[in-house]
């Protein structure tokens, strides 16, 4: 017998054990007709997770990032303009901040940083891993928590009447696509320049005018971004308030109580290469160069749930990221480890477990949301209100609900104030971190 083949006697085997399974013919009618998911639906799961939370944050309506991978802007803007909204009493908490403005400023500066790391390996064979790696995805529209800081801390930020959305800010496919094409072309010329004999120095005053263009296209794209502006609103009792020629940071600096460099991010990542209480950063991760770098803090899920619970009984959102995709659904709204029954449906067992999934690409971060509330019972957490930025329609009103059973097994990170965690996990934070690998799972941007 030869194993190394399917043969017809094996298939003849396959066929049998199928047939073995009571009903698998009706089963299989199902999916075929109504797809997985509606087949495997858990009833009671849906009844479950019912919108009713014993903390909860009037945060006003969700925002919509539409066809972009702007989740973890919006998620952290979110934050910030609720903060701002309630503090200027701002009516119906519809004041928003410009998500194109941030957009335009990460594009140029994810530019630069891929460039510089470029420069970086140009020794390197062009089919060594690291190069092939650069070039596999010159830019996107993904991030993480460190990276918006950097960019908050360096540009600012304005209310969306100043930059609004443009068609390419809420559909970044082909804007990705050039922006691709120009980064792939400029790092060919430096390699090559590179081989002609030009030192690395000489390859960084070429990479000036590259980024002259890679800004020139942006401002075809989302167009320039303001340098000064004047903010106007009106409060709930209908006093209208200017202040005249603002720059962006003076904005931030001025209106934003939350300050980015007040937060850590935290991690879960329980594999046997992360131990707990140390912290990690990941090689060619990022996008200003002389900002904030990626910096987490591995600890048990425990903590993230606990830190989360607290900041939020204390009327403070919670940005965190997670793997939208698993066991959820867009339409309900609902994030839950028994919303379907897919084992039951298959006949199968699924037995990896959170570090497994990782460590064989089952299982990354892909979403970045808010929490705004919890359901506690006798100080446990039963479920999760989360802020989405994916528009109204979806879930109840935009807002989605996470089990803690899948807080525990599909969420990867959370961001929470400084003065929320324990002195031994501060102490922790301050760690010179781990350099990750490029390809390291905790090396995924939120991107949905």
């Amino acid at each position: 017998m030869n194993r190394q083949i399917i043969d017809q006697p094996k298939l003849d085997k396959f066929k049998k054990k199928f047939k073995a399974r009571e009903n698998s013919e009706i089963i299989a009618n199902a999916v075929i007709k109504n797809g997985i998911n509606d087949t495997a639906l858990n009833n009671e799961s849906v009844k479950k997770m019912h919108y009713d939370f014993s903390e909860e944050i009037d945060v006003g309506k969700v925002t919509n990032q539409e066809k972009s991978g702007r989740c973890w802007m919006f998620a952290a803007l979110n934050n910030i303009r609720y903060s701002i909204s309630k503090d200027l009493d701002i009516k119906d908490h519809d004041f928003e901040l410009s998500q194109a403005y941030t957009m335009f400023w990460d594009k140029l500066e994810k530019a630069n940083y891929f460039l510089e790391n470029i420069i970086s390996t140009v020794e390197l064979d062009l089919d060594s891993r690291r190069v092939m790696w650069l070039l596999n995805e010159p830019t996107n529209d993904g991030g993480q928590w460190d990276m918006f800081t950097a960019l908050i801390e360096k540009y600012g930020i304005v209310p969306k009447y100043v930059m609004p959305e443009s068609y390419h800010s809420s559909n970044s496919r082909y804007l990705n696509k050039i922006l691709s094409l120009k980064l792939r072309d400029l790092a060919q010329t430096l390699r090559e320049d590179f081989k002609l004999g030009a030192d690395k120095e000489s390859l960084r005053e070429e990479k000036e005018d590259m980024l002259a263009e890679i800004y020139s296209i942006l401002a075809y794209f989302l167009g320039e971004p303001p340098q000064n502006f004047d903010f106007e609103y009106r409060n709930k009792d209908g006093e209208f308030y200017r202040d005249s020629e603002l720059t962006p940071q003076e904005f931030y600096n001025k209106y934003s109580k939350v300050k980015m460099t007040d937060y850590v991010s935290i991690i879960n990542a329980p594999t046997d290469d992360k131990p707990f209480d140390q912290t990690y950063t990941v090689e060619f991760l990022g996008n200003v160069k002389e900002g904030q770098q990626i910096h987490y803090l591995n600890l048990p899920i425990e903590k993230l749930i606990a830190y989360t619970k607290e900041q939020l009984k204390d009327g403070e959102p919670v940005w965190f990221g997670c793997d939208v995709g698993q066991w959820s659904d867009r339409e309900l709204g609902i994030m839950d480890t028994e919303l379907f029954n897919y084992g039951d449906v298959l006949d199968t067992k699924f037995s990896l477990d959170k570090g497994q999934r990782l460590q064989y690409g089952e299982s990354i971060l892909t979403h970045a949301m808010a929490f705004t509330g919890v359901n506690l019972k006798d100080e446990e957490p039963l479920s999760w209100k989360v802020q989405n930025s994916w528009g109204e329609k979806v879930g109840e009103d935009g807002f989605f609900i996470m089990s803690n059973d899948w807080f525990n097994e599909f969420n990867y990170e959370v961001v929470i104030n400084k003065k929320y965690l324990a002195e031994a996990d501060l102490k922790s934070y301050q760690k010179d971190p781990v350099v990750l690998k490029p390809w390291d799972p905790m090396g995924s941007l939120a991107a949905k």
